[in-house]
């Protein structure tokens, strides 16, 4: 149990409106007509003093860009008419202003103004998301967007999926889209995507509705680079490093070595070329990593006091190749049309080994020896319209996205028994696609915008698992054949956003028809087709108030569904650990969360403070349950809808320059995980019910990073994370400790970039957890790799 802890964070670069475009139509008042060529003037509020100004064009209109946000005066004039003069109040909610009708009287009159204020930007004004530059992150140059990530305020990683406040329940985007690489459910991947193809991170905590409703604990969008400079330019870089320079715990006896020194390589490649109306890119991007993904030392201990003792030992390698290139093309002012395409390519060889002791390791029961060979393809081809009204940022986007994924995985079994020895395999192939269709419509108002839009997608994932037995094979045969998930989903969505001199207000609605079949062969040993359909509402609200310039509140509520994926409810066992054995459940349904958040941000001269407390409260929790049947020690864990949990926290970030040659960010997160009694029927491989009483914990997370400034070009960051204790389904984790540090010199006049960094530079990572079953429990320690050592140069041209 964890009293207080902080997270203290690197100062990432933080996203925010800056400037605003301010736009209007100049009318007659008299008979209503457009005033063209009429003089148009932005005013300092205080003294008058001229900021920027234009002239209405042949329909009466202008557009005023780079305003920043504050309280103007803007003063209109033409000969004929009288002068007129309006307080202006620009917002930081929105980029674009469109203030009402101006209308001029012919003989003269006296008009007091309109006004527009706005605060400077920050952590986002609106307190619902935080963006973050990977470019800052010296510590995580050249490895996996996972392990960048996890350096980010209020993220922590655990079993490779990202955690929001303690919550894995995440959505992950690329450029604002669901797809195959990250996941269209559950999120997959990130430890394999190259970093060096990343632009920036957002963290969305409380999204709004013209977001997809699932991930209930957020939204990460992972923004790719893309140059739109004029002619010919790029950026090619190239990255190397080591991991697991030691080992850091021996094998058990008889099976093959760890793997240690693992080479990584990454080249990147971004080339643009941009001229009149049109603009083509490229980036590709190639990871390859030798890891020892996994080594888990497991203790199992039963009710009779049979103990048994194992290690899962993982040597893995990795090559995943990322290209995407497209065709950015500006027909006129008004339309302009992006087609693109992305191709990933993902090989995984593993070699594992797997034996079982008795628990004084003197008699080895089993040895499980294992040969994977998967390969991972995915396409995708989309397309984007854009219709710009005449109003700055009045819009009308179309777009339409298509995703292929293949999954081809091959696994090879040594099984060596005492008296014998057998060799099993099975053969996974599963062809996902999807198609996504969307419409959204944007109208910035006087004070605020509306957003609406709909959102059409199906998806089928038909998969075929072939198991071949050998002698005394292990396998369950019977739990083999096809099955084909399909998902069908329209959903329609409004935002509605308010903003003065003191209130924000942001209302939104989405509604969403999900309809989902799960098809199973008919000769399955256990499983039967299953599905269900919903129609649901997911609101979604936030309300501000600004004390003043430098403070300001918010509180915030959503409704948000985490839909089981595909994964979570296929019926093939998967044997990547031999007595372990994970099972889908096509019985699985979704779990509803609500959340509400109360926040509160101070500006300061050389830095912010935000801090936000939270609840998040969820029916239907989907985890993984782990069981034993009767007269067998092995163990099956499958997926199960645990009844209600709830999540209440605390979390604050603290970002200041010290000085011109130091800066630091800290970011703390404390909260109270609770999973109410809960039980259970698990129906694989036979009827068996599982109860739990309510589990509750205190726990949190500490992060500290720190950058200085140092001469000759030479930057430096040096970051400290702490995860404290926390429950998991039928146990709990133990603490975990990391410290990052890297450098970075800038070369060549800025265009070229050399780094060196190393991560878990203590090699103090181990993941240590303890299980309680009905009639047995367990506990293991994963010394997986975490210690890297890289180098890397980067040059733009």
């Amino acid at each position: 149990m964890l009293s207080l802890f902080l997270t203290i964070v690197s100062p990432f670069a933080i996203a925010q409106i800056t400037t605003v475009t301010v736009s209007g139509t100049v009318k007659g008042k008299s008979d209503k007509s457009v005033v063209a060529y009429a003089s148009v003037a932005v005013k300092n509020a205080k003294d008058s003093a001229f900021i920027q100004g234009t002239i209405t064009n042949e329909e009466g209109r202008f557009s005023i860009a780079g305003i920043h946000p504050g309280n103007y005066l803007l003063e209109v004039s033409i000969t004929g008419y009288e002068s007129k003069e309006q307080s202006l109040f620009v917002g930081s909610l929105s980029p674009f202003l469109d203030i009402p009708v101006i209308e001029l009287e012919e003989e003269a009159t006296t008009l007091q103004g309109v006004i527009i204020t706005a605060k400077p930007g920050d952590v986002n004004s609106k307190l619902d998301k935080k963006t973050y530059s990977l470019s800052d992150n010296v510590s995580q140059r050249g490895g996996s967007v996972l392990q960048s990530i996890q350096n980010l305020p209020g993220v922590t990683v655990q079993d490779g999926k990202v955690q929001l406040r303690g919550n894995d329940k995440v959505t992950i985007l690329i450029d604002g889209k669901q797809t195959a690489l990250t996941g269209f459910g559950s999120q997959t991947g990130l430890d394999n995507i190259p970093a060096s193809a990343i632009d920036k991170i957002e963290i969305i905590n409380n999204p709004s509705s013209k977001y997809d409703a699932n991930g209930n604990a957020g939204i990460i969008n992972i923004i790719m680079k893309k140059n739109r400079q004029s002619g010919f330019n790029g950026k090619a870089g190239f990255s190397t490093g080591l991991g697991a320079l030691w080992v850091r715990k021996e094998n058990l006896p008889t099976i093959r070595p760890q793997y240690t020194f693992t080479p990584k390589i990454n080249p990147s490649l971004s080339l643009n070329y941009r001229k009149d109306k049109v603009n083509i890119f490229l980036e590709a991007d190639n990871l390859y990593t030798q890891t020892l993904n996994k080594n888990e030392y497991v203790t199992r201990v039963y009710d009779d006091g049979s103990v048994i003792k194992s290690q899962l030992k993982r040597n893995r390698n990795t090559n995943f190749l990322t290209t995407k290139a497209g065709v950015d093309w500006n027909m006129n002012e008004q339309n302009i049309l992006t087609v693109s395409g992305l191709f990933g390519s993902e090989k995984i060889i593993d070699r594992g080994d797997q034996p079982f002791f008795n628990g004084e390791l003197t008699h080895r029961q089993r040895l499980w020896q294992f040969f994977e060979d998967e390969l991972k393809t995915t396409v995708m081809a989309t397309a984007a319209y854009q219709y710009k009204f005449k109003e700055p940022g009045h819009l009308l986007n179309a777009g339409f996205n298509y995703t292929f994924h293949r999954e081809d995985e091959k696994y090879f079994y040594d099984n060596y028994l005492p008296s014998s020895q057998g060799t099993d395999a099975f053969k996974l192939i599963s062809d996902e696609q999807v198609y996504d269709f969307n419409i959204d419509y944007i109208r910035p108002l006087k004070y605020g915008k509306i957003e609406t839009g709909i959102k059409l997608r199906n998806r089928s994932i038909p998969t075929d698992m072939f198991f071949i037995p050998g002698a005394n094979s292990v396998l369950d045969t019977d739990a083999g054949g096809w099955a084909t998930y399909k998902e069908l989903i329209p959903a329609l969505y409004g935002n509605y956003v308010l903003e003065n001199e003191k209130w924000e207000a942001e209302l939104g609605l989405r509604v969403e028809h999900v309809k989902i079949q799960y098809d199973v062969n008919p000769d399955h040993s256990t499983y039967k087709s299953d599905g269900y359909n919903y129609t649901q509402p997911f609101p979604n609200l936030r309300l501000a108030y600004k004390l003043n310039d430098n403070n300001r509140l918010s509180a915030f509520f959503n409704r948000r569904v985490d839909r089981p994926n595909e994964v979570d409810i296929r019926i093939f066992p998967k044997y990547d650990d031999a007595e372990i054995i994970k099972v889908g459940n096509p019985a699985l349904r979704p779990q509803f969360t609500n959340s509400v958040e109360l926040g509160y941000k101070h500006n300061f001269s050389a830095g912010y403070l935000y801090a936000a407390v939270y609840h998040r409260f969820a029916d239907g929790t989907i985890t993984r349950i782990s069981s034993i049947v009767p007269g067998s020690t092995l163990v099956y864990a499958i997926f199960q809808n645990a009844g209600k949990s709830y999540n209440t926290g605390l979390e604050a970030i603290w970002s200041r320059k010290v000085s011109d040659g130091y800066s630091f960010n800290i970011n703390g997160n404390i909260y109270k995980n609770q999973i109410n009694a809960f039980t259970v029927e698990n129906l694989y491989p036979q009827r068996n019910t599982f109860s739990a009483g309510k589990q509750t914990a205190i726990s949190g997370n500490l992060k500290l990073n720190n950058t200085f400034r140092l001469a000759k070009d030479w930057d430096a960051q040096l970051t400290a994370v702490y995860l404290a204790p926390d429950i998991i389904p039928q146990g709990k984790i133990l603490s975990r400790f990391s410290i990052d540090a890297g450098l970075k010199k800038a070369l060549r006049k800025g265009k070229g970039e050399i780094f060196f960094n190393a991560t878990d530079l203590l090699n103090t990572m181990v993941i240590r957890r303890k299980i309680d079953g009905m009639g047995f429990y367990y506990t293991s320690d994963d010394y997986y790799e975490t210690q890297v050592i890289r180098l890397g140069y980067s040059y733009k041209f």
